[in-house]
């Protein structure tokens, strides 16, 4: 239950940053922080909580995260790369990108 509450507490200031900048029209800035607080959550923090404590992780998670994240980075690829003319995401999209986050 702790490990939830700080994961919400930690994301919430860049989901609030990313909601202000969406309503604002600066598309790009919400998705550059939703990119950059992903890749520091996922590489930095990891890194310095191995260099102060090494830790053991089942072999079985890192397949499945490595996999789902995988996916997860093509799927935004294709996405972007379909829309780069208008630059629009719909909201099907949004809402399948959205469920796997949560799933």
């Amino acid at each position: 239950m702790g490990l939830t509450v700080v994961t919400i507490g930690t994301s919430l200031p860049e989901l609030a940053a990313s909601v202000a900048a969406t309503r604002r029209g600066e598309h790009e800035m919400a998705l550059g922080n939703v990119i950059g607080s992903n890749i520091i959550n996922t590489l930095a923090v990891v890194a310095i909580a191995a260099t102060l404590h090494p830790m053991y992780v089942e072999p079985v998670v890192l397949q499945t995260d490595v996999l789902f994240m995988g996916i997860l980075t093509v799927s935004l690829f294709l996405v972007g790369y379909r829309h780069r003319a208008d630059g629009r995401i719909n909201r099907v999209e949004g809402l399948l990108f959205f469920a796997s986050y949560v799933a």
